[in-house]
């Protein structure tokens, strides 16, 4: 489960965060963004905020950016921190790119093998009052295989507009771009977003 609070200010705003981080990365185009959606993950340990975020960018390009969100800054990372945040609720947020974060990389290997979804999400109201929201993003892991426990996070490169993510349980292909261009290799995590019914691909395991 993923808890929203209602009412937060965030400061900066995420849209803010992933117009500045896509303004430097060389597969995304310059210029106003669009956020379609985004998807959640849970840390089962319930202490780092896991999000995907689905945006299409100026010319049209639907790309995908994990981030996480943690109370504190996460040790040896510096690399991937993408900014910091002010959370009116939760306090200072230290945002850090998905693909860098172990907690993030362990929660994606596991829907991927053992067939996961995205988290329930819950708004939490002012009042103490509390609903479940239709997540805008669904997806779905097609592997079925058993939870695979520990995964280490063993290192993190670029090809063109994949970050290959390399795991003790393979390397989880990172789609950037979501075109017509899906890499080869074994089980998926697909998605769907509002207007696009087809689900697309968006992190392919290759097995070692």
């Amino acid at each position: 489960m993923a808890l929203l609070h209602g009412g937060a200010q965030i400061r900066p705003t995420k849209p803010e965060v992933l117009a500045t981080y896509l303004a430097d990365r060389p597969w995304a185009s310059d210029g106003e963004i669009e956020v379609l959606g985004a998807y959640r993950l849970e840390d089962p340990d319930g202490e780092v905020g896991l999000e995907t975020h689905l945006v299409r960018t100026a010319d049209g390009t639907v790309v995908q950016v994990p981030l996480t969100y943690r109370g504190a800054p996460l040790a040896g990372a510096d690399p991937y921190l993408v900014a910091t945040m002010e959370h009116s609720v939760l306090g200072p947020r230290w945002v850090y790119d998905g693909c860098g974060d172990p907690v993030h990389v362990a929660a994606l290997a596991a829907s991927v093998l053992a067939g996961g979804t995205q988290a329930e999400l819950v708004r939490e109201l002012p009042d103490g009052s509390s609903s479940v929201v239709d997540p805008p993003v669904r997806v779905r892991g097609t592997g079925h295989e058993a939870h695979p426990g520990s995964v280490g996070l063993v290192d993190v490169r670029e090809e063109g507009d994949v970050t290959v993510v390399v795991t003790s349980v393979g390397d989880l292909l990172v789609r950037r771009v979501l075109d017509e261009a899906v890499p080869e290799g074994g089980p998926l995590l697909e998605g769907t977003w509002p207007g696009v019914e087809q689900p697309v691909p968006l992190v392919v395991l290759r097995p070692h």
